[in-house]
């Protein structure tokens, strides 16, 4: 993300460029920024919108988030370069000159090197501008928008009755959730860092959000519960079926068939 008056330049590594990830990672910069654009311009990325016959349409996430934030969308037209070429020279600004020689110990680490050197980048004099981005964003906050009281609500959210395994699915890795919570209604959230199950109010699993794919994290606490109830199920003694069966005199029989055992027919 960059200013386009003081060339401030923000950045932060995703998981996805799924919706939550994306308007996460949007809220994400904004806050640092301290303050919200009067307009937003973006390239034709799905979970924002694409153009439809001459005309923009807003997926419903970016309707949301927009309107929290009062402030306007502008989707480039597809094959109009020249309208991204302020974004399209930062990344390649970032490809060239913070990942050469790097190395990364996780994502979290990958953020933090790169928060770190753009406090420094940030602080350059560039040569459109005749000064350093520091020079102007002070300029350029003043006229954007202020933060809404209430922040948007971005990020993983949904509603479930936990399975018998204990396990919740998010972006295609299974989390492990306190089998207490089993075939109960369950509410799984999650942003870029961590999942959270929450169950009547009470949060049954905290998880460190992973960014693999088909991956099974499972909690050592939540693991050995599940077993404690297995064994318990299994050691309680089950009553023996008590029911009585009716008994027909057998002379019914006789009497149906028409069986006179005395002599003769019935």
């Amino acid at each position: 993300m960059i200013s386009a008056y003081s060339r401030w330049l923000m950045a932060i590594l995703l998981p996805t460029r799924r919706a939550e990830d994306l308007f996460a990672g949007w809220w994400e910069l904004i806050s640092r920024l301290g303050a919200v654009p009067r307009a937003l311009v973006w390239d034709g990325e799905g979970a924002i919108g694409r153009w439809r016959a001459g005309r923009v349409e807003l997926t419903k996430e970016c309707q949301a988030f927009r309107g929290v934030l009062a402030t306007k969308v502008i989707v480039c037209k597809p094959a109009d370069p020249e309208a991204k070429g302020l974004i399209e020279r930062a990344h390649d600004y970032l490809e060239r000159s913070f990942l050469p020689g790097r190395t990364f110990a996780s994502p979290a680490d990958f953020n933090t090197q790169m928060t770190d050197w753009l406090a420094v980048v940030n602080t350059r004099t560039r040569r459109a501008l005749g000064c350093a981005p520091t020079d102007r964003i002070e300029a350029d906050r003043a006229a954007m928008l202020g933060l809404p009281p209430v922040a948007p609500a971005t990020g993983w959210c949904s509603s479930l009755r936990l399975p018998r395994d204990h396990y919740i699915r998010l972006d295609g890795n299974d989390y492990s959730v306190h089998p207490a919570a089993v075939g109960r209604r369950v509410l799984v959230r999650a942003d870029l860092q961590r999942v959270q199950v929450v169950c009547d109010g009470q949060s049954v699993a905290e998880h460190a959000r992973i960014w693999a794919t088909q991956q099974t994290i499972s909690d050592p606490v939540h693991v050995e519960a599940a077993k404690v109830l297995r064994r318990r199920r299994i050691q309680t003694p089950t009553p023996p079926l008590e029911s009585e069966v009716p008994v027909r005199e057998l002379s019914s029989y006789d009497t149906a068939f028409g069986v006179d055992l005395d002599g003769g027919a019935a």
